[in-house]
């Protein structure tokens, strides 16, 4: 089996992540408010519920990576994304705001992942009561869990 090199692991997932930014920011905005308030499916959320559950997303995954990468491990709660979109009510929000915020909270994290020591990819990450991981896997799994909503987004 081939092995990664691992000192390139950070920069490419900060270059993904601000390419995922950048490929984004532009569609988002082009979606009028009325869109961006219409459910995505019956029952579900709407654009501004779908992308405050990523900025919702970015806060927890931004304290995972911090916490991870200073004291060489992290154990924390799931995230209740029903409770935390329904407090936040992201519904109500003006949706070039969200769009504003989660551009630049995630390029605030792709800087972050950039300066993160490759050795400490490795930190083991216990969330709940998952499976541990590692801190690389999660924040692949961030960026993979961003693009898939960015997805249903902009449909």
């Amino acid at each position: 089996m081939a092995m990664k090199n691992v000192a390139n692991v950070p920069e490419q997932l900060a270059r993904r992540l601000n390419r995922l930014v950048t490929d984004s920011e532009q569609q988002l905005l082009k979606v009028s408010e009325e869109d961006a308030d219409m459910p995505l499916r019956a029952g579900g959320w709407n654009r501004k519920e779908e992308l405050g559950h990523l900025l919702d997303s970015a806060v927890n995954n931004h304290q995972r990576f911090v916490v991870a990468t200073l004291e060489g491990k992290f154990r924390g709660p799931k995230y209740d994304q029903d409770g935390w979109v329904a407090l936040h009510q992201y519904a109500d929000a003006p949706w070039n705001s969200l769009v504003k915020f989660w551009t630049g909270y995630n390029r605030r994290i792709a800087e972050l992942m950039d300066l993160i020591p490759s050795e400490k990819y490795g930190a083991i990450c216990e969330i709940g009561d998952n499976e541990p991981v590692t801190l690389e896997f999660l924040m692949e799994d961030y960026i993979r869990h961003a693009e898939h909503h960015l997805q249903k987004i902009l449909g």
